[in-house]
């Protein structure tokens, strides 16, 4: 480590913050998933109501992300995620304690706000610490982590809901302190006690400050300006929406169709297989690090992106056991693709990549739109017909593959 304190190769402490960072967010993030069917049956919901639940918190991705990226120039990145995990915490503790429709809505959009920053703030991160050509690896390999999360969150709400665990010591003690009606709530007094938490580990925590380079600050309006100009930053963008859009467009209506079509209950089936689900990603994400480091990432994208769409189909066209094994492949074969779309657009640039990560990082709003859009045309054609409109942002992101051209390519072994 140089005297200013920026990295002169490879900053793992950098790197595993980044790690655990990302295993927050999706903790907290995708438990969305699992709960719906819940949520919706608590308070009374149509289709679309429960639809919004999803907008309001991918929405504030869309809102926050370009604000985040001036914030990361004016506070440092413990400043930052300190102040970004108080909020958590107290948004989180604040509806667990006062549950509700609109404070759960409300709730939803803040602990999103805090995703946003977090997101803007990590990504250059990432690629400072690992290094730019191996960007794409340590992507995927945080989505492995994404993964690892989002497979044990369903597993926390069984524990704190399923009735088999009524006499187990801690699901009684958290479900004592919300209305008996809800327990699903209890999950929010764990999010904001784990938040409470990673705080105190941010606080007493001593990593090294990594300087950025000039390409990797946030700028100033004129480079946000310059890139909007530039027809591949909105296409990245739009590869961004339609990517957590299909992620979410599926993990978070997986319970609810299994219910209206297999009789399959949220709490037992639904959760195992929006938990496999998440499952099958992560064990995508480990052969996508091995793929990575064999073949072109715009190759890989095409495939994946082409067994998503039959994986997809065969869940909403089968059986009930086709349902339940062809989910979770869908996870597995979307599983690299948010890392790929993102490094190539980060590569794909020669400056302003702290920028251009806030403007990819708002395309997570794709979360927001796609699972509404499913939601209201549920109404009328059911879920099953509904969710086939999936089939358009995948047409999209499979387009990227053939005309992506970044400046840097992902490494690759010879052999």
């Amino acid at each position: 480590m140089n005297p200013t304190g920026r990295a002169t190769g490879v900053n793992y402490n950098a790197i595993i913050l980044v790690m655990l960072v990302f295993f927050i967010i999706s903790f907290i993030t995708n438990i969305l998933n699992s709960i719906l069917v819940d949520v919706q049956n608590s308070f009374d919901l149509s289709l679309t109501l429960t639809g919004l639940l999803a907008f309001s918190f991918f929405i504030a991705y869309g809102i926050m992300s370009i604000p985040a990226g001036f914030l990361s120039e004016k506070y440092g990145i413990k400043t930052l995620l300190g102040i970004s995990f108080a909020i958590m915490s107290f948004s989180s503790f604040l509806f667990a304690f006062s549950p509700s429709y609109i404070t759960f809505s409300i709730t939803l959009f803040v602990l999103g706000c805090c995703m946003a920053v977090l997101q803007v703030i990590i990504n250059p991160l990432l690629r400072v610490a690992g290094g730019k050509e191996h960007f794409a690896f340590n992507s995927v390999l945080a989505q492995l982590v994404f993964g690892v999360a989002s497979f044990l969150s369903p597993f926390l709400y069984k524990y704190l809901v399923n009735d088999q665990f009524d006499n187990a010591p801690i699901s009684m003690f958290f479900r004592s302190l919300v209305p008996e009606e809800l327990p699903w709530v209890s999950l929010y007094i764990t999010f904001g006690a784990l938040s409470f938490v990673f705080l105190f580990y941010i606080y007493f925590s001593k990593y090294p400050k990594l300087q950025r380079t000039e390409e990797e600050r946030s700028g100033s309006k004129a480079s946000y300006l310059s890139l909007l100009k530039n027809k591949y930053t909105l296409l990245y963008f739009l590869g961004i929406f339609c990517y957590i859009g299909t992620e979410q467009g599926v993990g978070n209506w997986i319970s609810k169709f299994l219910l209206n079509y297999h009789d399959l209950s949220p709490q037992n089936e639904g959760a195992t297989t929006v938990s496999y689900f998440w499952a099958m990603l992560t064990i995508g994400c480990v052969l996508g690090l091995l793929l990575l480091k064999i073949m072109d990432s715009r190759k890989l994208l095409i495939f994946s992106t082409s067994f998503t769409i039959l994986f997809l189909s065969l869940a909403l066209l089968g059986s009930a056991q086709m349902a339940l094994i062809f989910f979770p492949l869908v996870g597995f074969s979307i599983s690299v693709m948010y890392s790929i779309i993102f490094s190539l657009g980060l590569n794909s640039v020669r400056e302003h990549h702290g920028s251009l990560s806030g403007i990819l990082c708002s395309g997570i709003a794709g979360g927001a739109i796609v699972p509404l859009v499913i939601g209201a045309l549920g109404e009328t054609m059911g879920i099953r017909y509904s969710m086939f409109f999936l089939l358009i942002p995948l047409a999209f992101i499979c387009s990227i593959g053939f005309w992506a051209k970044p400046l840097v390519t992902n490494k690759t072994i010879s052999f």
